[in-house]
């Protein structure tokens, strides 16, 4: 598996072999160069690592990244920023800086009925921003603004819309 860790600003590319039977050897390979390790969790965020002979302690935290999982890790005394970037993952908000321009229909994507209006027509929304709730299906979809503007149009709660039917405009 191949991954780009950023690590204190600094990018690396590594690529890690799967383990063989459960085993907690770790095979990886960084920025080409092979590295082995002995990899055991102690318990929740804090592994026993034995690399190239000595033993460390290493606590790795969760941070929230935009883009990336985003990780502090402490090992030796000192601490490491990182944030590891799976090329083959498509994550939530990827394309958050992206709007689209012009004046936007939003269609139904499926037939259902709407079941909560979040907005009013004439109020300023933000990309991202949530426009009203259909149901289909047993299931509640919350249908977003594609592009900071103003709401134009925009369906009644309890109206029960087709696939592919407007349900709000923003321009």
């Amino acid at each position: 598996m191949k991954y780009e860790i950023i690590v204190n600003g600094a990018r690396r590319g590594v690529e890690f072999a799967p383990p063989a039977n459960e085993s907690s050897r770790l095979s990886a390979r960084i920025e080409g160069r092979p590295v082995e390790a002995d990899v055991v969790r102690i318990s929740r965020g804090v592994y026993s690592v034995l690399l190239g002979g000595r033993s460390l302690e290493v606590t790795v935290e969760e941070q929230s990244m935009k883009f990336a999982s985003g990780l502090l890790v402490r090992a030796s005394g000192r601490e490491f920023q990182m944030e590891v970037i799976d090329p083959r993952s498509w994550r939530r908000g990827h394309g958050e800086g992206i709007e689209l321009e012009g004046r936007q229909k939003i269609v139904a994507p499926m037939p259902g009925k709407v079941v909560r209006v979040l907005v009013e027509p004439g109020q300023s929304v933000a990309a991202g921003q949530g426009l009203l709730v259909i149901e289909a299906m047993k299931m509640q979809n919350e249908i977003r603004s594609p592009k900071s503007g103003t709401v134009e149009k925009l369906a009644v709660e309890g109206q029960t819309v087709n696939a592919g039917e407007i349900l709000a405009i923003v321009s």
